[in-house]
């Protein structure tokens, strides 16, 4: 039995799971279809690709891993998308963490010495059963060598010891190479490689004296493929790399774009948002239209953007063949289509997941076999539906059809009686499409186009979806095996009629979906009254307040996770974690028994200072991290978090961190370890305030995380500077027409596009002249 999935894990100083993907249940051929957003350290090196086979019992085995270097992803401008080999998993290139060393060449009349200071490492493999290392470190100079003490039980060893080589003369050679070895101890067997350094003997005769923390490299073996026989894994990785800039500098930018849809006099005018449709790929047409949403809720505007394309597309539209799913071109940066898509996932996935994940987790609990199709109905696959004896193909289709009805009834009850949960901004949008469809189509005849505009989406482009793969709107953490997902696919497609409001049905050449046709055409008029209340919303568009989805009170992430608050150095046990549930808003981190427990205990988020994981030996637990906070005497509290797998921990990592990045007191180090026995599991001291570096930049890419408006301005501001020739013609086309507003407006998001260029170089500069006194120790 193979149980496939893969992970990613990133070669960086501290090398944790970034996320891992859903088991693939005994397939040599899996799909997995899954797209993750990483928020990467600009230092990373590489990222690898590990393919596992779970067991249920015991460690998971790695069949293979594919490792591309951040210069080999970086070397294709639009990403790689290839069917890769798997390589053979060799220890000796698993190698991870840091090393502060300090060396220095001495030479005198009577000799010539080699001295090398190994001060400590961090974030060193762990090789030992424990989670840790018993790590030494040995430097290496043609057949000189000398080596440290070795340090038990940890991944951050501390040597402060001092080791010298005499040198002859007549070997020395600028050729020559210095080399750092850290190895792990092992009684038994032989000892594991941990990681080298190597600093060439001319770099030391030009800096006689080095010092600073050097990244530990592999071994140099060259890794094999084995010719395929491991199998392949197709990927798309794209890398972006970008300065930030402070807010102040983007805020021009951010004016035009808003000054298009505040007081826009007609929407066939030139605007800064039409201009950027002209100048933006093809291939970055997604990614600009998902900025695009992101940018315009920050402002709490994204009410008025959406009226905006709406006005624009339905006076585009024929009356004669309007279709809310078709009618507006997919090829445009401006799709409503695409614009909503990303829309709901910003602010409807908590609403989406109240709606369906009851009636989602009861379908993968009951695991009904359901089949209306008769071409595919399996009677050696219907044995639990009757103890009777075999069953006819009539009664399979009755049994299925009494099951979907009553599926599909409780999926429609729980849509048509969700009024109040549903979003207030995601009413006022459907208000505003509602409002604009209407207008058009005020015939009498047409009386099903308002309905049609938004269920259309509604049902069709958000519920369907989510209820064909529950698991890419994170409704499940697996995918579904054949049985569930054909009941789900005959569901969407009953799901998609009621959108539809039956009008399509026995058009189509699914005959067989017949029998649910009744219960399809009786819900017609209770999704015309849901939908009108939907609508019927009294909040004033322009009253939307600043940041409209993200509020306050608004919670951006919450569940159950396993709670252990350390005050000061003590004893922690693995036993001492306690269920809780879990709530974050951009101002606090809460929790309580249940979610109905009416007392909270509640953390600023403005005290946190810290969030980061911590090492599997410190509680021989998995999935843990620390949050950690500093209150105003400055005494710092940790509270300790276990997550159910990788991905929620890095889930509420990212949430957590990004809900703190603006504040002021962060610590610039940490302990990955838990304090026993007087000291630092992680590093063996008392009283050090931190071993490791924070990661705080490390984090995962979520609708549900606070807005970045910098990083999502930096987008635009790209995409207006490669296209700043088609923006330079526009305006020379324009200087021929004297009343044409395209000269205007192209020359203002010129001058915008030359102002960051100019704050882009001046910080490059900046950073280049204060890194001109730093010597790059990294080889």
């Amino acid at each position: 039995m193979v149980l496939l999935y893969w992970v990613v894990l990133m070669l960086l100083p501290c090398k944790p799971f970034l996320f891992r993907t859903a088991t693939v249940w005994k397939n040599l051929s899996p799909f997995w279809g899954e797209e993750y957003t990483l928020h990467l350290p600009m230092g990373f090196h590489s990222l690898s690709f590990y393919v596992m086979d779970e067991d249920t019992i015991g460690h998971d085995d790695v069949i293979g891993k594919i490792s591309l270097s951040k210069e080999t992803i970086g070397s294709q401008a639009k990403g790689i998308d290839n069917w890769l080999n798997l390589t053979r998993v060799d220890p000796d290139e698993e190698v991870q963490g840091e090393i502060h060393l300090s060396l220095e060449l001495l030479e005198d009349a009577e000799r010539i010495s080699l001295r090398c200071q190994v001060i400590e490492a961090r974030d060193l493999a762990p090789r030992d059963i424990s989670g840790t290392s018993d790590p030494f470190a040995r430097v290496i100079f043609n057949n000189h060598s000398a080596e440290t003490s070795i340090i038990k039980r940890t991944r951050f060893p501390h040597w402060g010891e001092t080791l010298e080589l005499e040198l002859d003369s007549e070997e020395l050679s600028e050729e020559g190479t210095v080399t750092l070895e850290v190895w792990d101890w092992d009684m038994v067997g032989k000892n594991d490689f941990l990681g080298k350094v190597e600093i060439s003997f001319a770099c030391l005769r030009k800096t006689p004296q080095l010092e600073g923390w050097f990244r530990l490299l592999p071994l140099g073996n060259n890794g094999d493929d084995a010719g395929g026989k491991l199998g392949a894994l197709r990927l798309k990785v794209r890398l972006v790399e970008d300065r930030i800039l402070p807010s102040i500098y983007y805020q021009p930018l951010i004016d035009l774009l808003v000054e298009s849809v505040i007081s826009p006099t007609e929407v066939e005018d030139s605007s800064p948002l039409t201009m950027l449709e002209e100048v933006t790929t093809v291939e970055s047409r997604q990614d600009v239209a998902m900025t695009l949403v992101k940018i315009y809720l920050g402002q709490g505007l994204v009410v008025p953007l959406l009226d905006y394309l709406n006005t624009r597309e339905v006076n585009h539209t024929s009356k004669m063949s309007y279709d809310p799913t078709t009618s507006y071109p997919s090829h445009s940066l401006y799709s409503v289509i695409h614009i909503l898509l990303f829309f709901w996932q910003a602010v409807g996935m908590l609403y989406l997941h109240d709606v369906l994940k009851p009636i989602i987790n009861r379908i993968f609990d009951e695991r009904k076999y359901i089949e209306l199709d008769p071409c595919k109905i399996d009677l050696n696959r219907t044995r639990r539906i009757s103890f009777k004896g075999a069953v006819s193909e009539a009664e399979v289709r009755d049994s299925s059809v009494e099951m979907l009805q009553d599926y599909l009834s409780s999926i429609i009850e729980s849509i048509i009686n969700s009024v109040d949960q549903c979003p207030p901004v995601m009413r006022l949008a459907f208000k505003q499409l509602h409002k604009r469809v209407e207008e058009q189509f005020a015939e009498p005849e047409n009386e099903d186009v308002k309905y049609l505009a938004i269920s259309g989406f509604f049902f069709l482009r958000f519920f369907a979806p989510a209820i064909l793969t529950p698991k890419l709107f994170h409704l499940r953490d697996q995918y579904a095996d054949t049985r569930t997902s054909r009941t789900l696919l005959l569901l969407a497609k009953a799901l998609q009629s009621v959108g539809n409001l039956g009008l399509q049905l026995g058009h189509g050449k699914e005959q067989w979906m017949t029998p649910l046709h009744p219960i399809i055409l009786c819900s017609v008029a209770s999704v015309k009254d849901f939908l009108d209340k939907l609508i019927d919303i009294d909040h004033d568009m322009s009253k939307v307040p600043h940041r409209a989805v993200f509020l306050p009170s608004v919670i951006v992430k919450e569940g159950y996770l396993q709670k252990h608050k350390a005050e000061g150095p003590q004893l922690l046990s693995r036993f001492a974690f306690k269920k809780r549930y879990f709530w974050l808003t951009s101002e606090s981190l809460s929790y309580a028994k249940t979610p109905d427990w009416q007392v909270r205990s509640s953390i600023p988020i403005q005290c946190v200072c810290a969030v980061e994981r911590v090492d599997e030996n410190a509680f021989q637990q998995q999935n843990v991290m620390q949050v950690i906070t500093q209150d105003n005497d400055g005494q710092l509290h940790t509270m300790y978090i276990q997550c159910k797998n990788v991905n929620e921990l890095n889930q509420w990592l990212s949430a957590i961190r990004k809900a703190s990045i603006y504040n002021e007191r962060m610590l610039p180090s940490f302990h990955p370890g838990a304090h026993r026995g007087g000291k630092w599991s992680c590093c063996l001291q008392a009283d050090r305030v931190g071993c490791s570096r924070t990661h705080s930049a490390v984090t995962l890419g979520d609708w549900s995380d606070p807005l970045d408006p910098d990083v999502e301005t930096q987008t635009i501001y790209k995409q207006l500077l490669q296209g700043r020739d088609k923006l330079r013609s526009v305006e020379r086309r324009a200087i021929v027409q004297v009343t044409n507003p395209s000269r205007g407006v192209a020359a203002r998001l010129l001058r915008v596009i030359v102002d960051l260029e100019e704050a882009h170089a001046t910080f490059q500069r900046r950073e280049k002249e204060e890194g001109t006194s730093v010597i790059p120790l990294n080889p």
